[in-house]
């Protein structure tokens, strides 16, 4: 009979903790825990149930690089801002304006930009800036929007593009900014609302919604219209950081769902995973290996964690 290490190439150590930096493939038994061990390459990826946030809510923003120091803020029916350590979630100053369907971006929990939304009864260009501990009003967008799409990336690079202007009209511009003003930039070639965006400011996606289910590629100068959703739905959710490696999840599909599909800078291609709960309307961050989503509609203040590429995992009889 074979032994793993005939099979794998390496022995089943026993030590006292986890390796440091083990490599994929390893498998070892903690003599502390009393379990077995190893670190795979989760290649689909998977989502787990993670702490709820203090107040239901949908049509909210998050911002944060991955989901290990996330800010979820703003949204219906509360304008509460929130802080995400990848475990607990602490309230915090709210915003100067309280908002919905507003977009979010920054790398973590303290470094944030709020962009546009509807503070009823109407839509406003309002921009706001939080490092950690206060919200700051900077230059407003040139034309106010609600139900847009933006990118990820840093609180001082940005691009949100699409949504619907003050007077309700479903429009294709893009504003660029550059953590001092915004800069209005070619549109869309498709005007749209409720759609999903990942990427950063030179390298971003635009995608949806249900009708018209458009895909677009922005490059730094232009769109270029791409392939569209296997599934087109509203509001999806949209982890990445370029316009070749996107994960969109969630969305309104004629009702919510949780289906995940992967963008690789060609295709669409439907995951075997979904979401643990079909949402949309939510706040959404992170990359297409650590990504979250948080609240949304159903009005709920549920959060689930993505998280792809390598992982230990723990051996069971099971």
């Amino acid at each position: 009979m074979s032994t793993y290490k005939e099979i794998a190439g390496t022995d089943i150590e026993v030590l006292s903790s986890d390796p440091a930096n083990p490599v994929e493939g390893q498998v070892w038994y903690n003599s502390t825990s009393n379990v077995v061990k190893g670190l795979i390459n989760n290649v689909n990826g998977s989502w787990a149930t993670a702490t709820s946030m203090n107040n239901n809510r949908n049509f909210l923003a998050t911002a944060g690089a991955d989901n290990t120091s996330v800010l979820a803020f703003g949204g219906s029916p509360t304008s509460f801002v929130e802080s995400y350590n990848g475990t607990s979630w602490t309230s915090e100053t709210n915003l100067t304006t309280t908002r919905n369907g507003l977009v979010g971006f920054g790398e973590s929990s303290t470094s944030a930009l709020a962009v546009g939304g509807e503070a009823p009864p109407g839509v406003v260009a309002n921009t706001e800036s939080w490092n950690g501990s206060a919200w700051t009003e900077l230059n407003d967008l040139n034309t106010g929007k609600v139900q847009f799409a933006g990118t990820n990336g840093p609180q001082t690079a940005g691009l949100v593009f699409g949504g619907l202007d003050p007077a309700s009209t479903a429009t294709a511009t893009t504003e660029s900014w550059n953590g001092t003003s915004w800069t209005e930039v070619n549109d869309l070639n498709t005007a749209r609302r409720e759609m999903g965006g990942a990427g950063v400011q030179n390298s971003a996606l635009c995608f949806g919604p249900a009708s018209p289910n458009v895909c677009e590629s922005w490059n730094g100068t232009s769109w270029t219209e791409v392939a569209d959703l296997n599934t087109g739905r509203e509001t999806p959710g949209g982890g990445g950081f370029s316009n070749t490696d996107v994960l969109a999840f969630g969305g309104n599909a004629g009702g919510a769902t949780g289906e995940n599909e992967k963008w690789n800078g060609t295709a669409w291609t439907v995951t075997p995973v979904s979401m643990n709960t079909g949402r949309y309307k939510m706040g959404t961050n992170g990359s297409t290996s650590s990504a979250l989503a948080a609240g949304g509609t159903p009005n709920v203040a549920t959060v689930e964690e993505y998280d792809a590429g390598l992982q230990t995992l723990t051996f069971t009889d099971s």
